[in-house]
């Protein structure tokens, strides 16, 4: 679904990323772990079509990627939550949800995609007339999660969807990730410095360091791994 190969890209003269080369299969849930500053938010914004490259290539359902303009990535199926949830805190809850329909399909049908986030989110329909802004740490991520997948995308990337919140709301979120993948059939790739909470829902995962990419492998070979364990869990 996804293949990015040499992918290389920095800001100016600062180059943040080295020969990337990572894919996500269909209905695949992959993990990208590394410490802050690694480069993992730049590869996210790198595929919404935020940031330029240096050189590399990245294909998306056989289509280049990189010829396609920032605005027609979700059209193509491509949900991006950002950092910090990118939630529009002056609008309702409902009219968050309103603002995910981007693509003109879905704008016909948003009515019905309204009460499916609902139906999905049952909290967000209590909030529905709430300001975005007054919602909880972990009623925002679900607005988040809701209105991303207003555009029932083939691929949902989250950035660090922990970020924030107490302890017993992340387990809470990355149930929902997990549930989302099962019964949504969508892939995920996921951005997180939580390393157990990210590879408790993927099936593959890649570490990222420094702009390079210095592991990879299932979940659980990168839960065994000692030097995994030294670096991320202090064991």
């Amino acid at each position: 679904m996804l293949a990015i190969n040499n992918l290389s890209a920095g800001y100016g003269d600062m180059q943040v990323l080295f020969d990337i080369n990572l894919n996500v299969e269909e209905g695949e849930v992959v993990s990208l772990v590394g410490s802050n500053g690694a480069g993992k938010t730049t590869l996210l914004r790198i595929i919404s079509g935020f940031l330029p490259v240096k050189s590399g290539s990245i294909s998306y359902l056989g289509q280049d990627l990189l010829k396609t303009k920032p605005q027609h990535r979700a059209e193509l199926g491509i949900s991006h939550i950002p950092q910090g949830r990118g939630i529009l805190g002056t609008l309702t809850v409902k009219e968050n949800l309103i603002m995910g329909a981007y693509p003109k399909a879905v704008r016909k049908t948003v009515n019905s995609e309204i009460e499916n986030a609902y139906n999905r989110f049952p909290k967000l329909r209590e909030r529905q007339n709430q300001m975005a802004g007054t919602l909880s740490g972990g009623e925002q991520q679900m607005l988040a999660i809701a209105r991303a997948l207003m555009i029932h995308p083939r691929l949902l990337m989250l950035d660090e969807p922990s970020l924030g919140l107490a302890p017993i709301v992340v387990e809470d979120v990355f149930e929902i990730i997990s549930k989302i993948s099962k019964e949504e059939k969508v892939s995920i790739l996921i951005v997180e410095q939580n390393l157990v909470q990210a590879l408790s829902v993927a099936d593959r995962a890649y570490v990222l360091e420094t702009g390079k990419l210095v592991m990879q492998g299932s979940a659980k070979e990168l839960m065994d791994n000692p030097d995994i364990q030294r670096a991320y869990l202090g064991l």
